[in-house]
């Protein structure tokens, strides 16, 4: 129980003591103006309620990714749990609180215009397509999942539970942000917040009891228990599998929406640094309890390799430990996850192309002319299998997330401040996410090649992306 216990109590006192030396040294401010006070739309810059922005933006980041991605992080052992905490507390909650504050310092505009301004136009066009194709992959894998286990649940064919889907993604991605997203998300919260609440509860009641065996992080499994070890290395798999929950660049895309609705800064770290810790915390639940579950690690891997997957394996763990009602509203919350990241998946890319367009989305009109274009296309990818583009889907987060980071550093640097809290992880992730363009499986994207070669040669692409950094902020004061 030792480690389950010391990982929750050092996520929830990150909150309250990094998380405010984040909010004091980025200078968040109540005398500042925000966006929505110069520029309300009743659209996309429309008031809402600081509980009600955070219930939003906790369901957008959280998916099924600090759920399902726990779950097959947790093979490689408690080894999960350092990559959670550390990278939750140090790089993703404040890559998300970064990200969003940068938004409100600019206008409330999308990622790429914020990323163009500090890293220079050219990165700018790279990340508008970049980013639209991330947030398509997204929208898309969130129809087909809901509508695929909907189907299962109700006997009844998929096609149906797709229409009803797109519908509501395409109301959501149309209508003012308080008329749907607004209303409906604290209720959907609800489903999400007890399934936490009710597994977390479970995992305390079975480990103290001593009906449940929770595996703890001892020097003996300070290492890879993954059942495949050689196409599955530590370092970088984990860091891409475990993306919710540690760090993830969808956050940043997430970010902007809420920065338009947002009255005061100080509302920043609670909504962007507390949403990210809070998405931390599921993580670390759903980690321990597949591995809880299955007595282990070596449990978990032997349950995967005989074809239990995450999606079986929540199913499994809910109708086991909180009885029929419970697993009612557990599964409820698995089917609401992807949907309220896919509905705001889809209208930040028409927020995102709308603000390279310069495109006023005041007016339905304009809403409807870059919205239908999306729709047709996301319709059309779901008659494929797009399985093999979901496998990019991890990495292409992390590379998000790694861009978001250097510009991140530069803001600090522009602004004469200490860079490190962003510019060590941003060279942190340079090199997981070369590492494994080196060294994943050809299946997954990756070249193949051995640790001796992939190792160096990461180091050496991140170092030198420090390097260049450091000289460009050098040549620029």
């Amino acid at each position: 129980m030792l480690t389950f216990i010391i990982s929750i109590g050092l996520l929830i006192v990150a909150y309250f003591t990094y998380g405010k030396f984040v909010e004091r040294f980025f200078g968040a401010s109540s005398a500042i103006e925000t966006p929505v006070k110069r520029l309300a739309d009743g659209v996309d810059y429309h008031e809402l309620k600081p509980w009600r922005i955070f219930v939003i933006q906790f369901l957008n980041i959280a998916g099924l990714g600090p759920i399902f991605g726990a779950i097959l992080g947790a093979a490689y052992g408690p080894m999960a749990y350092v990559w959670i905490v550390i990278g939750c507390i140090f790089m993703g909650a404040t890559h998300d609180y970064f990200s969003g504050m940068l938004s409100i310092r600019h206008d409330g505009t999308s990622l790429p215009d914020i990323v163009g301004k500090y890293l220079g136009n050219n990165v700018r066009k790279f990340m508008t397509f970049f980013t639209g194709f991330l947030l398509l992959a997204v929208g898309v894998s969130f129809v087909n999942g809901p509508a695929d286990l909907l189907g299962n649940l109700t006997n009844m064919s998929m096609t149906p539970w797709l229409y009803v889907i797109f519908a509501y993604y395409i109301l959501a991605t149309l209508l003012p942000i308080d008329k749907i997203i607004g209303k409906i998300y604290p209720f959907m919260g609800l489903a999400l917040i007890f399934m936490a609440v009710a597994v977390g509860g479970y995992l305390l009641y079975g480990g103290f009891s001593g009906k449940l065996y929770l595996e703890e992080l001892t020097f003996d499994t300070m290492k890879n228990m993954h059942a495949d070890p050689a196409n599955n290395i530590l370092f970088p798999m984990l860091f891409i599998v475990i993306s919710c929950g540690a760090i993830s660049g969808f956050h940043a895309t997430q970010s902007p929406m809420m920065a338009r609705c947002m009255t005061d800064e100080k509302y920043g770290r609670p909504i962007f640094y507390g949403a990210m810790i809070s998405e931390g915390i599921v993580a670390m639940i759903w980690a321990t309890a597949a591995m809880a579950y299955f007595g282990g690690a070596e449990g978990l891997n032997a349950a995967a390799t005989a074809g239990k997957t995450p999606a079986i394996i929540v199913d499994a763990i809910c109708n086991s430990w909180l009885g029929r009602f419970g697993a009612i509203i557990a599964i409820i919350g698995v089917v609401v996850c992807p949907i309220t990241s896919g509905d705001t998946a889809f209208r930040s890319m028409r927020l995102i192309i709308a603000d390279a367009l310069k495109f006023n989305q005041k007016p339905i009109k304009n809403r409807l002319i870059v919205s239908i274009p999306i729709f047709i296309i996301a319709y059309l990818l779901c008659n494929v299998d797009f399985s093999t583009i979901w496998k990019y889907v991890g990495i292409g987060n992390q590379v998000l997330a790694t861009i978001t980071l250097w510009t991140a550093a530069t803001y600090l640097a522009k602004k004469g401040k200490a860079h490190w809290m962003m510019s060590i992880p941003a060279t942190f992730l340079s090199i997981v996410c070369t590492t494994y363009f080196l060294i994943a499986p050809y299946k997954v994207g990756g070249l193949y090649l051995s640790p001796s070669i992939s190792y160096p040669i990461g180091a050496i692409v991140g170092i030198a992306l420090f390097v260049l950094f450091i000289t460009k902020i050098t040549r620029n004061k």
